[in-house]
This record gives structure tokens, sequence and C-alpha cells, in this order.
């Protein structure tokens, strides 16, 4: 998976944030059977930048933990069929899949990781890997739609042994 990484912040991890980001969304797209090459944009951010995002993009004046911005429309959450349709949906330069953006809060990942009683690697791997399975058509609007996503981000973490 090509990533397209920034870090606009100073905060440091005990992990390779783009490293794991790369495991992350490969393990994502491995589960979903994707056999070509995919790109993503990837933003890390703290509060006041996710909320200026945010409050652009979704008119909602808050920050929060992660936002995902898909670039491609599915027939059905993880079929990529369609998208193989549009030569537009292709980096011209690398030939990879653009599946879009993907910008996560610093600040949350830390603060969650707490909350939650579980390190700041595993937060920061769920968020990717729930910010790249909405990049693939999955949503958690409907209560069934929720299950699959819950299931699919257990699955995946659990497979790579990153747990709570």
């Amino acid at each position: 998976m090509d990533i397209i990484f920034e870090n606009e912040t100073d905060a440091k991890f005990d992990f390779d944030e783009e490293e794991l980001a790369d495991l992350v969304g490969e393990a994502v797209l491995d589960h979903l059977g994707m056999e070509y090459e995919a790109q993503v944009g990837l933003t890390l951010t703290d509060s006041e930048g996710i909320r200026v995002i945010n409050a652009e993009q979704r008119d909602i004046d808050a920050p929060t933990d992660v936002l995902s911005f898909p670039m491609l429309e599915y027939e059905a959450a993880g079929d990529f069929a369609s998208a193989y349709e549009e030569d537009t949906n292709f980096d011209p330069d690398t030939g990879a899949l653009m599946l879009g953006d993907i910008v996560i809060n610093v600040d949350r990942v830390k603060s969650q990781a707490l909350d939650y009683g579980h390190s700041e690697k595993r937060e920061y791997a769920f968020l990717v890997c729930h910010s790249m399975l909405h990049l693939c058509g999955f949503d958690h609007m409907e209560e069934a739609d929720e299950a699959v996503m819950t299931e699919k981000q257990k699955i995946i973490l659990e497979g790579m042994g990153i747990t709570r």
C-alpha cells in the first residue's frame, strides 16, 4: 500500500506511525481480498487541526478522533470491481487505486488509549483500521452495518496480534 503520510504535530509515540498504518492498511485490504496496489493519504493532526477540518468538511465545529474521506463509491462495501472501471480512480504516476484520505487526531489517540485502558499503538491501529474500512465503503450508520464493521475490525486487529 502506498501511504502519502504527513505529520503536522510533534507528538511522540513508541511505534513508527507510518509503518504501523501501512501494516494495518495492508491487513484491511488483504482481509477484503484487494488484489491491487492502493494509495491512501494519512495526516496526523491535533484537536484544533481536526476541529477545523471537521467544521469545513462536515459543518461540525468540534474535534473528533478520526475523519475518513473516501474517494470511491461502491456498489457494495468492499467490492472494488466498479472502481476498476474508471481510469480517474488511479494515480497516473503509480497506477495505485486511490482510496481516499484519513485524518487522525493524535491528542485523541493518547486520551482514548488511557480511557479504554489499552496502548496508544492499539488505539492508533484501531483508528487506521476503522478509517480504512470507511475508505472501502463500510459504514456504521445502521446497527447491522455497525456489527459488520466491528467484527471486521476485531478480526483484522486480532489477526495482527493487536489487542486491548
